[in-house]
């Protein structure tokens, strides 16, 4: 899971401020590494590990000057995390193409070994977006007439990438001299948005991006989700083309909804804040049939809040934010390695032990990946006097590898693979626990669009929409993961 922005301004003013401005937006997507692509005339690249603040000094944000540009914040799932594997990549031939993808390409290591074997073609790094980069180079050559580019051949080229790229991906890119293009998988698994703004003077700007709130930041407007399987092509002129090149069954990632959103988003149209409140009242109803009575809602912050206090609601209980974050600590989901994970856990939180002491006290998160940081918190809320300590989760068990780009690769990854709730229960510590439906999870999410029948819920289900998943797929993907850790 990562985060996209491309930007393109049709009066010539630099855009990198702005991009700039919408990755600290979505800096919560990607913590391991960012990156800012531009072009004026050739293409100027900054990138490197760490956080957006770190990585764009004064010196480096000089560089990059141009009125089109992209960037990204990683969250590595494929690669071995250098700096090296850090997005955006470009390529001088065809033309120029620069890119930045969110998702996860699940026959990469097929593209690398296609390459290397017909084109003579290297893939230097294991970062799979230079897959992707590769293939459109191919198929704009493919369908490339007299040497021009045209949005009909791009078309044609992307159509092309998206019969050929198995797995998940949202895209933006870039030509060099030509404009801004982006597009997304055939099932819409990985979110992307889009929007304008008229700048005066009969300048325009156009946004693409991970999710709605780097536009409301930026001020864009006339938003909209790309469809699945959706292209759009900007010129540099401001002209706008738009085709749905090859779609399928419509299957955006409930696990966006559950934990990787900002709660100010908007997805496929529906408010991941409102989402996680429906998620809370159902999961109260669910808690009510325990019988088990609590005295205080405690959130795992910062994902759970919503749902908690929804939840605390239903059952008339006092709802107290008794955990506090360090907010200089980043997200351990989205740390690359299990004892990071288990050693950012005991900085991030820290327990107010008033709220605790002599209570029976509930526990609220958004999901139970490897019981690591559930083990951490239920000791913690032991040692600040807790008399007993429950556990619920707003989203089901989490059993099945994810190939769409979250970091959940390895059957080892899941406390709950091949247990029962309660053995789930004694392996965290947890007095009781209860885990959310998924038709209950499913629907909190479709309550806020009708028009959404369809979310991808692999990760519960073992289901993967794509249809293009098998167990050598699962196999390849674990091997990848446990050489780099």
């Amino acid at each position: 899971m990562c985060g996209i922005i491309g930007i393109i301004n049709t009066s010539g003013q630099r855009v990198f401020e702005e991009i700039y401005r919408g990755l600290h937006a979505i800096q919560h997507r990607g913590q391991d590494a960012t990156g800012i692509l531009t072009f004026s005339n050739r293409f100027h690249l900054v990138k490197g590990p760490g956080l957006v603040r770190d990585v764009f000094k004064k010196q480096e944000q000089q560089i990059l000057e141009g009125s089109m540009g992209l960037g990204h914040v990683r969250y590595p799932t494929v690669g071995k995390r250098s700096w090296e594997d850090a997005q955006p990549f470009w390529s001088g031939t065809p033309y120029g193409i620069g890119i930045a993808h969110n998702g996860n390409l699940s026959n990469f290591f097929f593209l690398k070994e296609h390459f290397r074997d017909n084109h003579n073609s290297l893939i230097n790094s294991d970062c799979d977006v230079e897959g992707l980069l590769a293939l459109l180079g191919e198929e704009i050559l493919r369908q490339g007439s007299g040497g021009s580019l045209s949005a009909k051949g791009i078309f044609r080229a992307i159509k092309g990438v998206l019969q050929r790229a198995q797995g998940a991906y949202s895209v933006v890119g870039m030509i060099a001299n030509y404009g801004m293009f982006a597009f997304r998988d055939p099932h819409g698994i990985r979110p992307i948005v889009m929007g304008s703004r008229d700048d005066g003077a009969g300048g325009r700007s156009h946004c693409i991006a991970s999710e709605s709130v780097v536009l409301d930041l930026l001020d864009y407007h006339d938003t909209r989700n790309l469809l699945p399987g959706e292209a759009v092509i900007i010129e540099n002129d401001g002209t706008v083309h738009e085709e749905t090149v090859l779609s399928r069954l419509q299957s955006p990632c409930i696990f966006e909804y559950v934990y990787f959103a900002r709660p100010d988003s908007f997805i496929e149209g529906i408010s991941v804040y409102k989402t996680r409140q429906r998620c809370g009242e159902r999961l109260a109803e669910k808690w009510k049939k325990t019988g088990i009575k609590a005295d205080v809602v405690i959130p795992v912050p910062e994902s759970a809040t919503t749902a908690a206090a929804a939840l605390a609601n239903q059952l008339d209980l006092p709802y107290r934010e008794a955990l506090v974050k360090n907010r200089y600590v980043g997200r351990t989901f989205i740390m690359p390695r299990n004892t990071a994970r288990q050693d950012t856990v005991r900085l991030k939180l820290n327990a107010i032990q008033i709220e605790f002491e002599g209570k029976d006290v509930l526990l609220v998160d958004d999901s139970i990946v490897r019981g690591n940081t559930s083990r951490s918190i239920i000791e913690m809320a032991r040692k600040a006097g807790a008399r007993k300590v429950y556990m619920a989760s707003y989203s089901p068990p989490l059993q099945n590898p994810c190939v769409y780009g979250i970091d959940m690769s390895t059957k080892g990854d899941f406390v709950a693979k091949e247990r029962s709730v309660e053995e789930v229960a004694r392996e965290i510590g947890a007095d009781h626990l209860v885990y959310q439906d998924l038709d209950d999870l499913l629907a909190a999410a479709s309550d806020g669009n009708d028009q959404v029948e369809h979310f991808c819920s692999a990760c519960f289900t073992g289901s993967y929409p794509t249809g293009d998943v098998t167990p050598q797929t699962l196999s390849d993907i674990e091997a990848e993961r446990e050489r780099d850790c």
